[in-house]
């Protein structure tokens, strides 16, 4: 009796263990069903990318150069958008030019919050041009010279009044990121303010981890974003020490391609390859206020027909390149002048301007940063053929930007982006006469020592023309002067190549001005 006692009970428990395990498993099914179902909100739960430290990603703390203000673009939203073709209605849904180009009226949405859950309103729109006249932001469009007064109308609309008419100014405000006041108004050193709330914007994405030491951020879903639904959940950015090997690995998503690589890509059907319009690009500057042998424009030209670019194409990028136009605009932008004058590969020719300049024999100081000494000495090698000595000398980067805002130097090399984006940047760089304001970057910084009454002249009328093809006939104008004068040499624009796994993401768009896959915001996010 007892022995039967017991087989029932274990019988009992076996069956009581049984059930519960089966509902266990159950319960474990159904909840990793429902996991699954919400992993399937975001077409990506994580996009890693190759990192490195880049700065604070605030407005105000993130270095000049490269990616830090790109990812603080997916934080910080801005009036209008960067897409495929041009601008496009963003935190402003609507705008209207006025008054000849003096007044810029932009309509507010209504549905916007910030990261801390606070409404993003008109106030804030208006705080922040500003604001952003007293304290410039890193990547500053805007200044007390062009902006009169701001001005709230209405319920939902910022009226902006400019000092002067400017053809390029709604590219510039529109840029402009938007920050709460509720968070800055008290701010008196806005480059030093690295608390929290700093990163706190409107975008799409919001900051959760940031390791200067190491390079490294993740930026994650912003949950009450009122824009298009994001498609990527999180983004890494982590640090590698080869990005080809990392991205094979799947240790990222992402990378640049050199084409000797090319051919373990193109044809695998794992991978896409995309190659970038050409929008980063180096050039060759000239100190023609404090070297008056490089005021002469022949001495210039002579440098330009001595130059083999294809060559520096071949042995630094690998062929993945394009010739510098001497009209300095490259051939992907939309005001491209094709029939430009064009400096090919002539060496007896700067033989010749050398003579007739009376500079047959001529040794210039060469500074360049660190990352360029290789294009320097390819440089130096190819002048040493037309008479011209060349002394390199060699920096950090950020010693030669340095450098090169304060002139500094008889030559230089810099290499940057931003060669696709408004034209009106060659107002920054080539309007003479003490009339250019340069800008905080290397890359903006004024020209000294030259001058063109008629360059000047064109490069004033452009901002006042509102027509889009009448403007455009003007700066092919422009870049015909440029490629006569040559103030500077575009040496090259790189058109390198990237490669990703579609199967992993397929999302990736250039913006129209721009050459990197993974610096625009609808990149990630969904698009009709």
């Amino acid at each position: 009796m007892n022995r039967k006692v017991l087989l029932i009970v274990f019988l009992l428990l076996v069956f009581i263990f049984s059930a519960i395990t089966f509902t266990g498993a159950i319960y474990f099914e159904i909840n990793s069903v429902m996991a699954g179902d919400r992993n399937l909100e975001y077409e990506v739960r994580v996009i890693r990318l190759e990192g490195g430290d880049w700065g604070y990603p605030s407005p105000y703390a993130h270095y000049p150069r490269g990616p830090g203000g790109y990812k603080m673009c997916l934080l910080f939203d801005s009036l209008l958008e960067r897409a495929e073709d041009g601008l496009i209605p963003w935190l402003a849904e609507d705008y209207q030019i006025k008054n000849n180009g003096k007044e810029y009226l932009f309509s507010i949405r209504d549905d916007v919050k910030w990261h801390d859950g606070q409404a993003l309103t008109v106030e804030d729109v208006k705080f922040t041009f500003d604001y952003a006249v007293e304290h410039p932001m890193v990547w500053s469009y805007i200044t007390g010279d062009d902006i009169e007064k701001v001005e709230l109308r209405g319920r939902n609309q910022v009226l902006i009044t400019v000092k002067e008419p400017n053809a390029a100014f709604l590219y510039n405000l529109g840029r402009t990121r938007i920050i709460p006041k509720h968070i800055w108004q008290g701010i008196e050193n806005p480059k030093e303010f690295t608390a929290e709330e700093a990163v706190f914007g409107s975008g799409p994405y919001r900051l959760t981890d940031y390791n200067k030491e190491h390079g490294t951020y993740r930026l994650e879903v912003f949950e009450d974003f009122w824009g298009p639904k994001q498609r990527v959940k999180a983004i890494e950015f982590v640090p590698v020490s080869e990005s080809i090997l990392a991205f094979e690995k799947g240790q990222i998503d992402l990378t640049d391609l050199s084409p000797d690589l090319l051919g373990r890509y193109q044809h695998n059907d794992e991978y896409k390859v995309v190659q970038k319009p050409a929008f980063w690009g180096y050039r060759l500057l000239f100190n023609m206020a404090d070297y008056p042998v490089l005021s002469d424009k022949r001495v210039r030209q002579a440098i330009n027909y001595a130059l083999d670019k294809n060559d520096l194409i071949a042995k630094i990028e690998r062929g993945a390149g394009v010739a510098g136009s001497a009209g300095v605009l490259p051939p992907d932008h939309v005001f491209y002048n094709n029939a430009v004058r064009q400096y090919t590969y002539k060496p007896e020719k700067a033989k010749e301007l050398l003579h007739d300049a009376g500079c047959d024999k001529l040794t210039l100081n060469l500074k360049v940063s660190d990352r360029t000494v290789r294009l320097a000495e390819l440089i130096r090698e190819q002048l040493a053929r037309v008479g011209i000595e060349i002394k390199i000398i060699s920096s950090d980067r950020k010693t030669h930007d340095s450098r090169v805002k304060d002139m500094e130097y008889e030559l230089a090399i810099l290499g940057h982006g931003g060669w696709g984006g408004e034209a009106d940047y060659l107002v920054d760089r080539f309007l003479s006469g003490g009339l250019s304001k340069g800008g905080l970057s290397p890359d903006t910084s004024g020209l000294k020592g030259y001058n063109n009454p008629e360059l000047n002249s064109l490069l004033l009328k452009q901002k006042y023309e509102f027509n889009n093809e009448r403007r455009k006939e003007l700066f092919f104008t422009i870049q015909d002067l440029l490629a006569e004068d040559l103030p500077e040499i575009p040496l090259y624009y790189t058109s390198a190549y990237t490669v990703y796994r579609p199967d992993k993401y397929d999302g990736w768009m250039f913006m129209y001005d721009h050459h990197n896959l993974t610096h625009s915001k609808l990149s990630y996010l969904e698009r009709e």
